[in-house]
């Protein structure tokens, strides 16, 4: 389930899916007794899964992906049995876990989902996803809303690679 509000933002479906990340995480990854590891490669499968679902198909903000980052560093340390005042490099706990930054997933998840949506054939149908990526109409004062398009861009140029390199899968 997709939450959209009113005025188009999706603030409040973040939330949500950090919400369920947080339900998911709260069983296995607090037992002492299983191995770092193995809680790393549940929090992938499963948890990180789920907080990251359609975030590749939305005009993400800033503001989402600090939320997103934020909530997975409270809950890789919480698995870890570590606090904030433990003084540990949020890169030291990726490492022990065995994961890789929500942020470069996020990344990876749209270019993936940009390279599906350029394969595609021009007669497929268009799926509710793909509507919300085309973004709404400017209302009121102030920057434009931001477009999926635009977000792919600055991935694009913060990896440096090429809309022609979408149509190649294995690149």
């Amino acid at each position: 389930m997709s939450y959209i509000q009113g005025d188009g933002e999706i603030d409040e479906d973040f939330t949500h899916r950090i919400g369920v990340g947080w339900r998911l995480a709260s069983g296995v990854l607090c037992d002492k007794k299983v191995p770092s590891i193995l809680k790393g490669k549940f929090y992938r499968a499963v948890v990180r899964s789920s907080m990251l679902y359609r975030a590749e198909c939305c005009p993400v903000k800033n503001s989402h992906i600090q939320k997103m980052k934020v909530a997975e560093m409270r809950m890789l340390r919480w698995m870890c049995g570590h606090t904030r005042i433990d003084n540990i490099r949020n890169e030291d706990i990726w490492e022990k876990v065995g994961v890789a930054s929500v942020d470069d997933k996020m990344h990876e998840a749209r270019l993936r989902w940009f390279g599906h949506a350029r394969r595609r054939s021009l007669d497929a149908p268009v799926k509710r996803c793909e509507l919300l990526a085309l973004g709404g109409t400017r209302i009121g004062r102030g920057r434009p809303k931001k477009y999926w398009g635009e977000v792919i861009r600055q991935d694009m140029t913060r990896l440096q690679i090429s809309e022609d390199m979408a149509l190649d899968r294995k690149v």
